[in-house]
């Protein structure tokens, strides 16, 4: 998969590119990282993306033709790829969108600055608008590396094992369970004595209840999203029975 970053600062993304899952994925062939410098596809000797906003206002805009010229230089590399404006004006990003992007075979992220793009070239060239959350960063950059590592852990060796990303946190709309290592006991907190049985049914059992009550505890919305299945609706029984005998005491 390749990703096309248009960037007025493509250094920024050095040091993304150059540690762990992003740098193994490059050294494997599976991910191609090219950041641009819009400033490249600017005119004029200061090579100038930026001017005031027609009506007044503070804050500079992103001139369309430095960027139009970078997306169409693209997009003739990659004529199939989507182009992504990063802004906080776009859909929420989730791991379905990750998982939906992960399935393209490239990408072309808009980086934006400043107080945003202008929006003649977002309605002429960009095809999607995707916000990582409701606040403002300085730019867009922080938020292409974000849906760049989201959406690699769902490309087939990228993590090791295949199944790695299908037990992430929010994977069918689910925290992931909690997990524990060595040491057994850690001030005086001992591992629960499950992980340690050998019993592989006992412990998948005990994972899915831990998922499930750190999804109650910490993300109910994620269960009214999408309800409880049959298993799970057991769980809560069983729950329920336990907080009545304490309740009856």
């Amino acid at each position: 998969m390749k990703f096309c970053v248009l960037t007025i600062f493509p250094e920024m993304f050095d040091a993304f590119s150059g540690y762990g899952i992003m740098r193994r994925a490059i050294e494997s062939g599976s991910i191609c990282l090219d950041p641009v410098n819009i400033r490249d596809y600017a005119e004029g000797r200061h090579k100038v993306t930026d001017d005031r906003p027609y009506g007044g206002g503070s804050g500079m805009v992103m001139k369309p033709e430095p960027l139009a010229a970078a997306i169409q230089a693209a997009k003739s590399k990659m004529p199939d790829s989507p182009c992504v404006l990063l802004t906080p004006q776009g859909r929420r990003f989730d791991q379905e969108i990750a998982r939906q992007y992960s399935d393209l075979n490239g990408m072309i992220f808009v980086c934006g600055r400043y107080e945003g793009v202008d929006e003649r070239l977002c309605q002429a060239y960009i095809d999607d608008e995707i916000s990582i959350g409701d606040y403002v960063l300085t730019g867009g950059e922080l938020a292409a590396m974000v849906i760049m590592d989201a959406v690699i852990r769902h490309i087939p060796g990228v993590l090791g094992a295949e199944d790695a990303a299908e037990f992430d946190s929010f994977s069918g709309n689910r925290l992931e369970h909690a997990h524990y290592t060595r040491p057994r006991v850690f001030e005086q907190k001992a591992v629960p004595e499950v992980l340690l049985s050998g019993n592989h049914g006992a412990v998948e059992a005990w994972r899915k209840e831990s998922a499930l009550l750190r999804t109650a505890l910490k993300r109910p919305d994620l269960l009214e999203k999408t309800g409880l299945t049959e298993a799970e609706k057991k769980i809560v029984k069983n729950w329920c029975r336990y907080l009545e005998s304490l309740a009856s005491d």
